[in-house]
């Protein structure tokens, strides 16, 4: 599945808060339509990294490997649980290479 969303940053000291849409261009103007993301954990090579919203509702962490070595999805599991987001609640997706 693919969906294509739009993206504007929301604190452009730190680039690590978004605004995000997944609604069409017409409907871009309503301010419920846009969610927050947070950068809230990012590789310093910027291979991987973890989004959340504020309400810790919603986490997702992303590669831009098909896998990433357990050692290091422990690792980022481990901070981001520390930031207080249900871990348990991970779904792994099996990638295609």
């Amino acid at each position: 599945d693919e969906a294509i969303g739009r993206a504007r940053v929301a604190d452009a000291v730190t680039n690590a808060r978004l605004k995000v849409r997944f609604a069409p261009d017409w409907l871009g103007w309503l301010p419920f339509v846009w969610a927050d993301y947070w950068v809230i954990d990012l590789a310093d090579d910027y291979s991987y990294a973890a989004v959340g919203e504020p309400s810790r509702d919603y986490l997702w962490i992303l590669s831009r490997t098909p896998t990433l070595p357990d050692a290091t999805y422990e690792a980022i599991v481990n901070r981001v649980t520390a930031q207080g987001f249900d871990t348990a609640k991970l779904v792994k997706t099996r990638q295609e290479p």
